[in-house]
Order: structure tokens, then C-alpha cells, then sequence
């Protein structure tokens, strides 16, 4: 995509938006919508950390990684282009189904069905136009259902208000994107798009999102519609391979797989209806998904191409109120989807004669999956005291799939004639139903100790059902994936302090995983691992009068193996290991000024040394990167901003791994510097 199609695009959203705010000088006040926020829901139990549209807004972040550096306990690791791994008081997680350890929400509704996740889940979100971005850390099964096993990620989008927009940005390696904003009749309009030519080679994107927010009274109801969509065309980067390869300058800029590649788009709509009922209130929001992928996995011997896709709705409905001391809230949701999955190889495999012999050119999977969800769920606070609350959450589950195998049955070719070496690689289950009901709920106290702090302690258990592509992709023979549900049972305490100069938010916790899923050495699918976890967490600010502000976010955290197993990729589990890709130290600190036009942001993000495997033998050293951003007002209407990132030109990995007897890494940029424009009408 070349940049004056960017500023088409955005150019064409920013003429249509009326002029209701023209002489509204300044920063647009963003106001989120309360029903689309889980911080409501979350209550005061546990740890919710919000990055709000200001934030946002200073950040105009390249990746979501940027914004979410800001939460203690989660990671968001940078993978190629906008791909990503996920941690959340966890190591980050990878493999077929470690996308359902963690939920993502857009305006408080799952961006996609429960067993049919993305491990990139948040590439297909508009996290850069966002009102505000919420991290529950912590299971949160009890309160927003599967997968909402180590934590939540919401995206809030802003509601049909403020004066229109429009920001142009170039940087380095051809990157530009055009941004608009504002409101249409009684419609807010968001649109970007974003391209590059990528550091590395062959690594280019192009991205567009957009989203559509629309409030309205219809008779006693009041309504909340949204619509949003993205696409993303991509060159995917492989892995740079050799010891401390990203600070080798013949190997940082290249790119081992120029011909990988990932498409992939999005489309959802949500409906949020809400009304009073004498002294109660009544809910129900029904929505509908649709997404589409197609990307080559480079990473594996013959590059298979794998498509996906899935169509799938549901509603939620809740009913809650005030008795007294007591505030309830009851209710259930239920969920469709239809998704379907192919993996084909166009050409022979290159490699060894096992390789060539067990991966076989031709379809190595094609089938389609029905499921259904249904769940209910209530949500108990018993004030009985002025300053003390318990509270009591829980949640019951089923979720039914409904397989469909398309093509032959087993570990053969696609025409039904054996592979050597006992057997083709990739195993196609045939045609079956699986269910899994699971509960989830938590437990906890409250306590005002005062009218600047305030102190809490929770239990909690939360679950996430198999993948689909867990249950029925599989490999080396194995006909079926015999798995349960994961569940994870955690305990936490924490403190919070909010001053007149000074805020403070700390929480420990610990916790335990059961039923891990994971991959053993034969190759199957299996659910008996198991991991422990304890950490403490921090979030501190304070101001310097009225231009400065400090801030320091800090986790010190274990997480280890509780069980010994040898795994895929020659990996070997032992109890007591640390697991590999968690770091034990992660850390930001940011120095903040604002004058009357001007603001500035000085940055240092620390990533702890960690292991890369599960022996725990090879490890990446870690690393201190710092970034500046600030902005300028030049008039009413005009502000300039910039940014500079990796300020000084640190040679570091933003993903760091070891297998297959090799060092693999995903180089992060050098110094980069932005420059950027936003004019309001």
C-alpha cells in the first residue's frame, strides 16, 4: 500500500464528519461508555489496570505491545509484522491453543467464539483509535467466561462524541499511516490505515480498521450499537537464526522466509440494549463475528498454507439490582459458531528422507466445526459494613462441538496410501461430538480502610475448554485427543492508595494451572501438566507540582513446572523449572510533563534475563530499551507530535526462543523516528 492511498482513505472519512466542535480548542475529552467497560464488573476485587484514551492518544503506538508495556504482570511479545504472544502472569504462551489461555473483548464481548481463537488475537482490534484498554490480570473465568483462564484484555472504543480529526504520520522504512476521527450525524467514525516497508527484508504491511459507535433511546430502551472491521495484509519475517543473532549486522535486516505471508480480515457487530425496570436493570446484547484467514507457514518443513474461518453469534443477558446491603446480578449467555479449517501443501517437502517421507505434499487437513455455548452466571456483593464487602461470583459453562472431517480419515496421504516411516505426520480424526462443562467462580473480601486506601483479598478459579484445532489437528498417529478443559486456581491479595500527589497499587499473588495442554514426545495431544506461579506486582505515580508526573511499574514473578515430562521439539519438562519465555523481572518507568501546549514522555522498558527452553540450558540476557514521545499545539486546530523509539539504538531481541538445537530471534528495530500532524475541524 503507498501512502497517498492511506491519505485517500482517511481524507474521504475526515470530509464527511460534520462541524458540531469546530471552535472546541484542545485535546478531545474521551468519554467511555460504562457498558462496554469490564472495570464495572471486575469490581473492587483483584487487579484491573486501564490505559485510557490520553495514553492512547501520546503513544499512537506501532504495535499493541507499546501500550500494554504499561500493566504489571503481562507481556505482550512482539512477533513479525503485528503478530504477537501473550503473557499475563504467565510465561508467554505459544502452540496450537494457547490463544484460549487468555480473553479478548471488544466493548466487554468476545472477539471470537470460545474454541476458535487466534494466537494474534489483537491484530484484529482497533487497540490505535481506542477510548481506553483494560488488562484483568488474574483468572476472570467466574465473570466473562472461557478463557478467561490467566487474565482479560478489553478494548473499549469511543462513543459517538468529540469534534473530528484527521492525523497524518511517516517514519522510517516507508511506514505512514492516516488517521480519522469524529462524528457523522449521530455516528462517530473511526478509520486508520497504516502501511511499511518493513525493516527486515520482505516484510511489508498494509492495515486498515475502521469502527462505527452509535447510541440512541428506542421507547425505554437505551442503545448501543457497534460495528467494526479490519483487514491486514502482511509479509510475515522468519526468525534470524544463530547465537545473538540480532546483533549481527548481516544477519538483523534479513529475512530467512521472503515468501511467507498472512491475510487475514475481520467483521463485528454488537448491540448493547439496556433499561430500567422499576429498581432493576435489564440487559441484553446480542452480537455477531465473521474473520478470515490465510497465512504460510514458513516455519514449517513444505510450507503448508493454512486457511481458516468462522461465522458465529450470541447474546448475553443480565438482570441485576439492589436489595438492602446486597447487589446482585444474575444472568446467562449462549453462542453458535461454524468455522472451518484447510492445511494443503502444494509442493514436496525438502529435507531429510524422514521429512520428505512423513510430510507429504496434498491436504493434510480439511474440516468444518459446529459449536454451541451456554453458559449462566450471577454476581453476589454483600455490603455488611459501611467499609466492608464480601463478594461472590459464579459461572457454569458448556461448550459442544460438532466435527466434521472432509477428508480421509487418519495418518495417510490425502489419496489414502501410507506414508513411510510408520505414517504421515499430520492425523485426521474422524467425524465425532466432544463437551465440555466446566465452573468457575471466585470469593473475596473488600475493605475502605480509609478515604484514601483500600485493601482486598480474593480466590478465584477459572477454566478454558480445548481448542478446536487442539481436539481435532492432530499428529503421529493419535486418532483421539483424549484432553480436558485447563483450570486454574489462584489467590491474591492487595492494597491501593490514592493521595492527593501519590497513587500506589500493589497485589501478590499465587497460583496453580491443572490439565495443562500441551504436546508430548510421541506427539500427542495430552492435558496432564501442570504449573505453579507466585509474583508480586506494583503501579506507582507521583506528581512533581503541576507539570510532572512519575510513574514506575514493576513484576517480580516465579513460573514453574509442577510435573516432568519430555515434550515436542526435544523439549524436557522438569519439575521446578522455570518456564521457558517468563521472565522473572519485567518493568517500566515513564517521566511525564505537560506545559499548555506542550507534553513529553521519556520511557525505559526493562525485560528481565529468562529462559528460552524447558531445560532451562540456553537463555536470552535480557534487555533496557528507552523511548521519547511528546506533541506540540500549535493553534486550536493544528498539533504536531513526534516520536523516537529505541532512543538509544539498543540491539535487542523482541522475541528470543531455542529449538531444534538453534538460536532463533525476531530483532528489534533500531532507532526509529516518527513524525506526525493531527488537524481538528
Amino acid at each position: 500500500m503507498k501512502f497517498p492511498v492511506s491519505l485517500l482513505c482517511a481524507l474521504a472519512a475526515a470530509s464527511a464528519f460534520g462541524q458540531d466542535d469546530a471552535s472546541v480548542p484542545g485535546v478531545e475529552e474521551i468519554v467511555v461508555v460504562a457498558e462496554a467497560s469490564v472495570r464495572a464488573r471486575q469490581g473492587d476485587l483483584g487487579s484491573v489496570t486501564t490505559v485510557d484514551a490520553d495514553e492512547l492518544e501520546l503513544l499512537r503506538a506501532n504495535h499493541v505491545h507499546e501500550a500494554l508495556v504499561r500493566v504489571p504482570g503481562v507481556w505482550v511479545q512482539r512477533g513479525s509484522g503485528h503478530e504477537h504472544l501473550t503473557a499475563i502472569r504467565s510465561g508467554v504462551l505459544a502452540g496450537p491453543g494457547a490463544c484460549g489461555e487468555f480473553l479478548y473483548l471488544e466493548n466487554g464481548i468476545p472477539i471470537r467464539p470460545a474454541g476458535f481463537c487466534n494466537i494474534n488475537n489483537l491484530f484484529e482490534v482497533n487497540t490505535e483509535q481506542a477510548g481506553a484498554v483494560e488488562v484483568v490480570r488474574g483468572p476472570a473465568s467466574a465473570l466473562f467466561g472461557g478463557n478467561a483462564l490467566h487474565g482479560v484484555v478489553n478494548v473499549v472504543a469511543r462513543p459517538p462524541a468529540g469534534r473530528p480529526s484527521l492525523s497524518l504520520e511517516v517514519g522510517p522504512y516507508d511506514y505512514h499511516q492516516a488517521r480519522a476521527g469524529g462524528v457523522l450525524g449521530d455516528v462517530r467514525v473511526d478509520v486508520h490505515s497504516t502501511g511499511s516497508g518493513g525493516y527486515r527484508d520482505d516484510t511489508g504491511f498494509g492495515q486498515q480498521k475502521a469502527n462505527l459507535s452509535h447510541v440512541a433511546d428506542f421507547g425505554q430502551w437505551e442503545v448501543s450499537n457497534f460495528l467494526s472491521a479490519t483487514l491486514l495484509n502482511q509479509e510475515t519475517g522468519g526468525f534470524v537464526r544463530g547465537y545473538r543473532a540480532y546483533d549481527d549486522d548481516d544477519l538483523r535486516d534479513t529475512n530467512p522466509n521472503p515468501e511467507a505471508y498472512r491475510d487475514a480480515w475481520s467483521v463485528r457487530a454488537i448491540s448493547s440494549w439496556t433499561r430500567d425496570l422499576g429498581d432493576r436493570q435489564l440487559g441484553v446484547t446480542p452480537y455477531l463475528r465473521r474473520s478470515s484467514m490465510a497465512f504460510l507457514q514458513h516455519f514449517l518443513p513444505g510450507q503448508p498454507l493454512e486457511t481458516n474461518a468462522q461465522t458465529s453469534g450470541g447474546a448475553v443477558g443480565r438482570l441485576g439490582g439492589v436489595d438492602g446491603r446486597l447487589e446482585w446480578h444474575v444472568g446467562a449467555q449462549v453462542e453458535w459458531m461454524r468455522g472451518e479449517l484447510r492445511e494443503h501443501q502444494d509442493g514436496p517437502t525438502v529435507g531429510s528422507a524422514f521429512l520428505v517421507a512423513t510430510r507429504p505434499q496434498g491436504t493434510h487437513y480439511d474440516y468444518e466445526v459446529d459449536s454451541s455455548m451456554a453458559a449462566a452466571f450471577y454476581d453476589l456483593t454483600w455490603s455488611f459494613s459501611d467499609r466492608t464487602s464480601l463478594v461472590h461470583s459464579l459461572r457454569v459453562e458448556r461448550l459442544a462441538y460438532d466435527y466434521d472431517n472432509n477428508a480421509t480419515v487418519g495418518n495417510t496421504r490425502d489419496d489414502g496410501t501410507a506414508c513411510g516411516f510408520g505414517g504421515c505426520l499430520y492425523t485426521r480424526p474422524a467425524s465425532r461430538e466432544d463437551t465440555f462443562t466446566d465452573v468457575a467462580g471466585r470469593l473475596g473480601i473488600h475493605w475502605d480502610l480509609d478515604d484514601r486506601s483500600e485493601a482486598y483479598a480474593v480466590a478465584g478459579r477459572g477454566f478454558r475448554a480445548p481448542q478446536a484445532t487442539e481436539l481435532y489437528r492432530l499428529q503421529s498417529g493419535q486418532t483421539v485427543a483424549d484432553i480436558d478443559s485447563e483450570a486454574l486456581t489462584s489467590f491474591e491479595a492487595g492494597w491501593r492508595w490514592a493521595g492527593a500527589t501519590v497513587d500506589a497499587d500493589v497485589a501478590v499473588y499465587a497460583e496453580r494451572t491443572d490439565h495443562l495442554i500441551f504436546r508430548d514426545a510421541n506427539g500427542f495431544n495430552v492435558s496432564d501438566g501442570e504449573t505453579e506461579s507466585s509474583g508480586i506486582e506494583f503501579a506507582l505515580g507521583g506528581r512533581l507540582g503541576d507539570v510532572h508526573r512519575l510513574e514506575l511499574t514493576g513484576t517480580y514473578a516465579r513460573h514453574r513446572y509442577a510435573f516432568d515430562r519430555d515434550a515436542a521439539r526435544g523439549e524436557r519438562i522438569r519439575d521446578g523449572n522455570d518456564v521457558d519465555t517468563a521472565p522473572r523481572w519485567l518493568g517500566s518507568a515513564r517521566w511525564y510533563a505537560a506545559w499548555d501546549d506542550v507534553r513529553s514522555e521519556f520511557e525505559a522498558v526493562y525485560v528481565g534475563s529468562h529462559s528460552i527452553n524447558a531445560a532451562n540450558t540456553q537463555r536470552y540476557k535480557g534487555h533496557l530499551a528507552f523511548h521519547w514521545r511528546g506533541s506540540y499545539r500549535l493553534s486550536g486546530r493544528v498539533t504536531l507530535f513526534a516520536r523516537v523509539l529505541n532512543l538509544t539504538d539498543e540491539r535487542y531481541a523482541d522475541r528470543a526462543d531455542f529449538a531444534f538445537g538453534s538460536f532463533r530471534y525476531f530483532p528489534a528495530l533500531p532507532r526509529q523516528l516518527y513524525l506526525g500532524v493531527e488537524l481538528g475541524f
